[in-house]
């Protein structure tokens, strides 16, 4: 198998949406998002980390000092990136059940509350290098972990987030589309 650079790719510029659980995503990479999908804006310089990993559980024997089989007992799928601009769809994003009403004037508060409910969302993800597009689509998930808000006079402040997937009614745990030449179907 020959090495191809043309098929090494970078994500040059992107952005992540979220949306309420069970709107409709793009099907193809030409639809525009529909309403109810919000681009949450500027993301800092490291983008987006996208991770999957699966879990096993070896079955042993008597007879082997190796495990005979390995089991799948788990799938992992995160979407890691921090949000730059602070504004109300990244703010309610971060704090899961927070609201955010308006005071009276310029004043604008977010309540935070002590317990909050499950936060379920559609996520979508789309990159762009030069002509390629990829689009990546999370039915259902959240964000499960959260990184401390630093305020300091060097850096943006950024609201560092992760969202875990979850499966949905169809078999798959998320959907990802691209126009790339180098992926077509044997």
């Amino acid at each position: 198998m020959a090495n191809d650079a043309d098929n090494v790719r970078v994500g040059l510029n992107g952005s992540v949406y979220i949306a309420p659980k069970g709107t409709t995503a793009p099907v193809d990479l030409d639809t525009a998002w529909a309403a109810g999908w919000v681009d949450l804006g500027y993301l800092s310089d490291d983008g987006v980390e996208m991770s999957y990993s699966t879990e096993t559980e070896d079955i042993n024997a008597w007879q082997s000092l190796s495990p005979v089989r390995k089991v799948l007992t788990g799938v992992d799928m995160t979407l890691a990136f921090t949000a730059i601009e602070l504004k109300t769809s990244t703010i309610t994003l971060y704090f899961p059940s927070a609201t955010m009403t308006d005071e009276g004037g310029t004043v604008h508060k977010l309540s935070i509350p002590a317990a909050p409910t499950p936060d379920e969302r559609a996520i979508g993800l789309e990159w762009l290098d030069g002509d390629i597009k990829n689009r990546l689509v999370i039915a259902r998930g959240e964000v499960t972990d959260r990184e401390a808000i630093n305020l300091s006079r060097s850096a943006a402040v950024g609201l560092g987030m992760t969202v875990s997937a979850y499966a949905d009614t169809a078999p798959e745990i998320a959907v990802w589309l691209s126009n790339d030449p180098a992926w077509a179907a044997a």
